[in-house]
Parts: structure tokens; sequence; C-alpha cells
């Protein structure tokens, strides 16, 4: 459970401000329809993090060893590093003309290759080597993140401390990766 939990929790801040989560302000906005916003969220992340999580634990499985963890260390440092530089709302790509769910779903799937939440559950992936607990934990964060920002939109934006929220995902990953650096190297 120990990866379902800290994919979850990793994942959930680095959401907050994250150019997805903006996208789904703008989706619920141009919509209004939560459901299928949500229910698209869900299908293109369950889909994009379990073939994000894959790839970590088949790589962690041909690269195993001391390097390969010393490597992953360093990723979730630079996932820290990276958290503290927040998205912009003009990022998001432009959304398909298509129901709320078919747009939501292929504007996250896009949105999401590449993200620092699909990198991070790469690395995740390595590092647990459970497909199902590190998709699903990613997963749930993403929807922790994310539902409340379509249900709330704007309102959220102005009385959450976006700064705050980035420190403490950027400070979850930099332990996450001292931690992982410590045990490789010794």
């Amino acid at each position: 459970m120990e990866a379902f939990f800290t994919s979850l929790g990793l994942v959930a801040l680095a959401e907050i401000g994250d150019k997805t989560q903006l996208l789904a302000i703008l989706l619920s906005f141009k919509f209004r329809k939560p459901l299928p916003v949500i229910a698209g969220i869900f299908a293109a992340t369950i889909v994009n993090h379990a073939l994000a999580a894959a790839l970590g634990s088949v790589a962690a499985d041909f690269l195993s060893g001391r390097w390969f963890q010393i490597a992953i260390g360093v990723s979730f440092v630079a996932m820290g590093l990276w958290t503290l530089i927040p998205d912009k709302l003009g990022e998001e790509k432009k959304v398909p003309r298509y129901g709320p769910f078919v747009a939501t779903t292929i504007a996250f799937f896009l949105v999401e290759m590449g993200d620092k939440t699909q990198i991070a559950t790469i690395a995740l992936g390595a590092r647990f080597h459970n497909l199902l607990l590190v998709a699903a934990g990613t997963t749930a964060g993403m929807m922790v993140a994310n539902v409340p920002a379509v249900l709330l939109g704007n309102q959220l934006l102005q009385r959450v401390p976006m700064q705050l929220v980035h420190r403490a995902a950027a400070l979850l990953f930099l332990t996450i990766g001292a931690w992982t650096l410590w045990v490789a190297l010794h």
C-alpha cells in the first residue's frame, strides 16, 4: 500500500496548479457539465498513467542496479525542482470540438504527455515495481486534485496559495529523491 499512498500524495500535490488542472477548470467553464468532464479526466488519466507506470516498472526490471536507483533518485530531485516552476493557463492545448467526455479525454491524454505527473508516474513505477498500485495511486491523486477544480473552478484558484502548494510538492519529491539516493549509495 506504500506504493498507492505515496503515488496518490505525490501526484495530488504536484497536480495543484499544473496545466492539466487549469485545463480541468477551463473545460468545466466551457461545458458546464461536471460529470462528463470528470469521467474524461479519469479515462485519460488511467490509460496514460497505467502506460507510464508500466514503462517505469519495465525499465526498472531491465535497468536494475545501483546506477539506475541513483538515476531514479535524481529524477525525483529534478521533479521537485520542476514543481517549483508553476504552469500558466495559456499553455494548455486547444480543446477539440466534441462532447465534454470525448473532448476532456482527448485533451487530458495529450496534455498529460510529458507532464511532470506523467514523468513522476514513470519514476514511481520504477521505484515500486507495482503497476496496479502506482497507476491506481497516481490516478486517485489526479482525481483528488482535479475533481474539486472541475466542481469549484475559479473559486479554488483564488483561495489556495499556489506557491505554498508547489513548495510542499517540491519538498515531497526532494525527500523521496534524497531517500532513494541514500538507499542506492549505502
